[in-house]
């Protein structure tokens, strides 16, 4: 059976931005945004400005601003390092 939610870890340079399961992220991929949802397959991708968004478990939005980062998926855990957007 496969999973219903993620592992996802967003990392800032300063501090741990999120940590926990989601339902899906999605990601403003360098070659164009895109969305993980639980099965996805592995990647590895820069990420350009923009913004990342994180639907948690429950169905809230965690949305964060970001510069520039880079996106890891494997085995329903995604971990994003970025920087971010300081407006």
């Amino acid at each position: 059976m496969a999973a219903k939610t993620i592992t996802v870890t967003v990392l800032s340079p300063e501090e741990t931005l999120f940590s926990g399961a989601a339902e899906a992220v999605f990601l403003p991929g360098s070659v164009g945004p895109f969305e993980v949802l639980p099965g996805h397959a592995p990647i590895i991708s820069t990420l350009e400005g923009g913004d990342m968004v994180v639907r948690d478990e429950r169905g809230g939005e965690h949305r964060f601003a970001i510069a520039s980062g880079v996106v890891k998926v494997s085995h329903d855990k995604l971990t994003a390092c970025i920087e971010v957007n300081k407006k």
